[in-house]
């Protein structure tokens, strides 16, 4: 069996930029591209299966045709969403609900996410939690405004990571360049937008003012994370989030150099992002070139393999739910 290797879905925004280009050679759309949905299984959203005897088939399909290589799994549909953003500008302050929620409200999933940074400029920082005391604090602080007041800032850097559960305040601002793990879902509440006008529309975006309040978690508490590093072979091996902190997927940050021969052990598959230098994958007697920007999965026939190189990958797996 083959890996799985994706060409991502791209997503225009207004506050996106050339880098998704620039970086990894993409070949986007013209003007602001501010998303590469690199793994995805969404909807008319997915990426596409570039190689093998699935080539052209979205990872929707293959999931839904295929369950096999995912392990037969319970989920009806691809449970996680992997992307690159590009904020060459401002992000608009969003939360997004939680699966009971969702489910209720929207008919969707909730959307638990993460962001490992991998570009940052100067001065850079993201918005990340509040500081309202009591739900009534925080919706008296939306209706007047006092975004200043409220939000809670936090300067980032190329390496941070951050975990943003359900009901967490949060956007990114212009200079950051990361890549989210985050629940296969796209209900977001957009909370503020900084009263940009849409150029094609000459109109503000809509806000979901009434669905913040109600989703936001209130006092904003950080979560405690168990970080944790270890050395296997030639690859050092930071978790970065995992059950029962994080019930939704496996996190890891993988910095190789020379050879790691490894297995699924016990997960039904895995999802693969190379993020810097590149190598080899190797399986099953045959051998695969992999660069920064190539993404992929490991399925579950699988179960043995080999990357070899000097190269940094993100690599995560669905959680125990």
């Amino acid at each position: 069996m083959e890996p799985l290797f994706l060409t991502p879905y791209f997503r225009p925004k207004i506050w996106g930029g050339r880098k998704l280009k620039d970086i990894f050679n993409y070949d986007i759309p013209d003007g602001k591209v501010g998303e590469a949905w690199i793994i995805s299984g969404y909807k008319d959203d997915a990426s596409t299966v570039t190689e093998g005897p699935l080539k052209g088939m979205s990872l929707r399909d293959v999931y839904l045709k295929h369950p096999e290589l995912f392990g037969n799994p319970k989920a009806k549909e691809f449970p996680l969403l992997v992307k690159f953003l590009d904020a060459n500008d401002n992000l608009s302050v969003q939360v997004h609900p939680d699966d009971d929620y969702a489910r209720k409200v929207e008919n969707d999933s909730g959307k638990t996410e993460s962001w490992y940074v991998m570009q940052a400029d100067p001065g850079a920082y993201i918005i990340y939690g509040h500081h309202a005391k009591t739900r009534e604090e925080l919706a008296d602080m939306i209706h007047k405004g006092e975004w200043n007041k409220l939000l809670r800032k936090v300067p980032v850097k190329a390496g941070d990571f951050f975990y943003v559960p359900a009901g967490t305040i949060h956007a990114l601002t212009k200079g950051c360049l990361v890549i989210e793990t985050q629940q296969s879902s796209d209900v977001t509440y957009r909370l503020y937008d900084y009263d940009r006008v849409d150029k094609k529309t000459g109109k503000k975006r809509e806000l979901h003012t009434q669905k913040s309040i109600d989703v936001t978690t209130v006092p904003h508490v950080d979560p405690k994370l168990d970080v944790k590093t270890n050395k296997d072979q030639d690859a050092e091996i930071k978790t970065l989030v995992k059950p029962p902190i994080s019930p939704h997927f496996y996190l890891w940050q993988i910095d190789l150099d020379g050879t790691w021969k490894t297995s699924l052990k016990n997960h039904p598959y895995l999802l693969v992002s190379v993020i810097k230098g590149e190598g080899k994958l190797e399986a099953d007697g045959q051998s695969y070139d992999l660069k920064m920007g190539t993404n992929l999965i490991i399925p579950n026939e699988m179960k043995n393999f080999t990357f070899t190189g000097k190269m940094r990958i993100v690599m995560s797996a669905p959680g125990e739910e």
